[in-house]
């Protein structure tokens, strides 16, 4: 299995593994020993889609030089571009779409018995429940809880409603009772997700709320940390805000999505907030929670982008010191509103606007750093470091993983899983230095 994307698409390879497993297949790493190879794809932005296709082309080497008889690509690519897929890789044996994922072992054993491509893309409108097997592939102190599938909040620039339907919300009990099964198995951290985490519930009609699902999850015992990714703006509200406040469960971090700053800006991607709001909220969590990691992700050279609106979007960013931050060049998605609007920024222009951005942002995450240099942090420790043995690493709860750099240990023994006091000794753009404190 090999997933690309984001880790909302992770949870359903995840699921999909977990059916095969149940079903007797043995699951391997090593590409070469796989009858089956299943990439699950990402089609959110250009650049995902060449990785998605340039993955598949390579795994498709295998039915060569490998033990490899079937190719299945899952996901949102196919689900998206099914006709032009299958006339373009006659390499793949199956397509899968968002919605019939859970029905892997079901469509291989169809495939036994059919010839030539078999697709499977039909209505992308299903959630899977807690029913379902899923063999956890991240690290096995940490697991996404994805809480929610799909999105409507209808954003210019993306086409994640017609790959993956609109909002809806699992369950609590639902959630809970993966959650629970997770932290049996050994998990510490639950990662939230879900296109829009901070609309959990909204949907539904027994009261559910994003703040009532942490105070469960608080609940359990075992469970040390909690975070929440994807929270967009407009949905914190007051609750959200005391729970981060209060709840030590709670790591005090927030993924805000904010996309832009420019108010003209964000009308034409229509997102709900104006920067008047998202000024006032970053301040109002900054003066409330005193040491809140921030996170947010930003678009440059969406159409109509002025030179003034980039430079208030440079000025905002070197203002409100996020101390993580993602940017992302626009992406002209075909079917969406923004790639018919006027006014089109060129790609040299949003490479340089790109490169501006990030340069900004490194100052700001170095002093950031810099300013934990001499404190003491609770990390979760997760093995070697990748260039030697003699360092261990790990994570603060300032820092998820994957996204945001890590903590190398010089000095101090403990097991992989354990959340252990140490102290910030070094720091760079996006990494720390850390000594582990005398028990």
């Amino acid at each position: 299995m090999v997933s690309l994307g984001c880790p909302k698409n992770l949870v359903d390879a995840e699921v999909m593994l977990g059916v095969l497993a149940n079903q007797g297949y043995e699951i391997t790493t090593e590409e070469k020993d796989a009858d089956i190879i299943i990439v699950n794809t990402c089609s959110f932005i250009k650049e995902a889609r060449e990785e998605s296709v340039e993955a598949i082309l390579d795994l498709a080497d295998r039915k060569h030089d490998g033990r490899c008889h079937t190719l299945i690509v899952a996901g949102c690519l196919p689900q998206r571009y099914q006709e032009e897929l299958a006339a373009e890789l006659p390499e793949v044996d199956i397509f899968i779409g968002t919605g019939d994922y859970p029905r892997v072992a079901e469509i291989l054993a169809e495939k036994a018995e059919a010839a030539g491509q078999i697709k499977y893309v039909g209505d992308p409108n299903y959630i899977f429940d807690e029913t379902l097997p899923r063999l956890n592939s991240s690290p096995g102190w940490y697991a996404y809880l994805k809480i929610g599938e799909g999105c409507s909040n209808c954003c210019t620039y993306c086409a994640i409603p017609s790959i993956r339907g609109a909002y809806r919300s699992r369950p609590q009990e639902a959630l809970l009772a993966e959650a629970r099964r997770l932290v049996a198995g050994g998990v510490r951290e639950l990662i939230l997700v879900s296109q829009d985490t901070t609309k959990y519930g909204t949907d539904l009609t027994d009261n559910s709320s994003l703040s009532g699902l942490i105070r469960a999850l608080a609940t359990i015992e075992e469970l040390r940390w909690i975070r929440v990714l994807y929270a967009y703006p407009d949905g914190i509200d007051d609750e959200l805000i005391e729970l981060l406040k209060t709840e030590p469960k709670l790591c005090k971090y927030l993924d805000i999505p904010i996309q832009h700053i420019s108010t003209p800006v964000l009308q034409r991607m229509n997102r709900r907030s104006t920067e008047e709001q998202i000024r006032t909220l970053i301040a109002r969590l900054r003066s409330e929670i005193p040491g809140i990691t921030l996170r947010t992700s930003l678009i440059v050279g969406f159409p109509g982008e002025t030179m003034e609106d980039f430079t208030e979007l440079l000025r905002f960013v070197e203002q409100s010191r996020f101390d993580r931050l993602g940017v992302f060049c626009y992406s002209k998605e075909e079917g969406t509103p923004a790639a018919e609007m006027p006014d089109q920024v060129s790609e040299r222009v949003k490479r340089e606007r790109h490169r501006k951005l990030m340069k900004a942002q490194g100052r700001v995450s170095f002093r950031s750093n810099r300013a934990l240099v001499g404190t003491v942090e609770q990390v979760i420790v997760e093995g070697y470091s990748e260039e030697t043995e003699l360092l261990l690493k790990g994570r603060t709860s300032r820092q998820a993983p994957d996204i945001d750099g890590q903590v190398y240990i010089t000095a101090g023994q403990a097991n992989v899983g354990d959340i252990v006091p140490c102290r910030i000794t070094d720091s760079s753009d996006y990494d720390l230095v850390a000594e582990m404190m005398e028990p």
